[in-house]
């Protein structure tokens, strides 16, 4: 297996210094942004689709590191109604496949994407306990009307190009467990759209990530590893549908999420939240079969940390994710 990190949370530093910090850290992989949600400064798209030298000078600056191009990650929302948003990030991933096929990378990594509840809206609306028929009527709509012409032809351009699209099964999204991700694929007879196993927002919708990989089998394509910590005297009150998010300061310098939209702050007293590997799921308890689920699947499988532990800053927490990552990789046996 080829163990990395995502690099977006080193985007203020050179790509050069972050490669070097990977190798540092043990680690051999690397997934580098190509748009959607966050801009993607270690990825000099324009460059890369002009020139093949600038191609190879580029892949030449990962291999003098040790370091592998395992994927892009275009993750946004490329459905959304917004137009100052869906149709650039839409516009993003296709870039994205044509940009890997270029670089001879085999893995995009991105969302399902949400559209608006009925045609002319201008929301996305997440309906995820259609008890009510007019909930189910939203999800034809947005399945039949929106998503599935849509996932037809990123499917298409993918299979041209021989790119997996890997998408992260992550709520507010049309694809957020496994019966999401199997609809998607059949109802677009594709061949190159699969999963990428994020196992942190399994864990907080209480689904069990090895069983999920074990389920999916080849749907499979790639891996995040990031881990989440279930608070269990805040789920007893609030339990893991937490809304008490609140808007980030404009003095804060929230983070742009597309057009208008920013990141907003995370509960004081969340019912979960994100850390490093370990930190919410031990390693021999998860991560050891997680990734010998993973193996069982495909040995070649690259899995890269994604850092959003808020208690540890950049490199110290990637230290920690890595060390307990590539622990459990050797206890593995992977």
């Amino acid at each position: 297996m080829k163990l990395g990190a995502y690099t977006a949370c080193l985007h203020d530093r050179s790509l050069d210094e972050t490669l070097k910090i990977l190798g540092e850290l043990g680690l051999t992989g690397a997934e580098i942004n190509a748009g959607g949600f966050v801009p993607a400064p270690h990825l000099p798209v324009g460059d890369l689709l002009a020139s093949a030298g600038a191609r190879e000078d580029y892949l030449g600056r990962f291999a003098q590191a040790g370091i592998t191009l395992t994927g892009l990650n275009v993750n946004g929302n490329p459905l959304n109604p917004d137009p100052e948003v869906g149709p650039r990030h839409a516009a993003d991933l296709r870039r994205a496949i044509e940009v890997a096929a270029l670089l001879g990378v085999r893995r995009v990594v991105t969302m399902s994407g949400l559209p608006a509840a009925q045609p002319g809206g201008t929301v996305a609306n997440w309906v995820v306990n259609p008890w009510d028929s007019q909930y189910l009527d939203i999800l034809d709509h947005q399945w039949h009307d929106i998503a599935v012409p849509f996932w037809r032809d990123i499917a298409a351009r993918a299979a041209d190009a021989d790119v997996k699209v890997c998408i992260e099964m992550h709520p507010q999204n049309l694809v957020f467990n496994p019966p999401t991700l199997q609809r998607l694929v059949e109802q677009t007879n594709a061949t190159h759209v699969g999963a990428e196993l994020d196992p942190s927002h399994l864990f907080w919708q209480g689904m069990d990530p090895v069983a999920c990989v074990e389920h999916l089998g080849d749907l499979v394509f790639h891996a995040a590893a990031k881990d989440t910590r279930i608070n269990p005297d805040n789920v007893r009150l609030v339990g893991v549908l937490d809304d008490r998010f609140t808007r980030t300061p404009a003095d804060r310098n929230p983070v742009g999420l597309g057009g208008r939209n920013t990141l907003n702050q995370w509960p004081d007293r969340p019912a979960w939240e994100f850390v490093a590997v370990g930190r919410g799921h031990g390693v021999a308890d998860f991560w050891v079969p997680f990734l010998r689920a993973l193996h069982a699947v495909d040995p070649e499988m690259a899995v890269n940390i994604e850092h959003e532990d808020q208690e540890f800053g950049q490199v110290e927490g990637l230290r920690m994710a890595a060390e307990n990552l590539l622990a459990a990789a050797r206890r593995a046996g992977v």
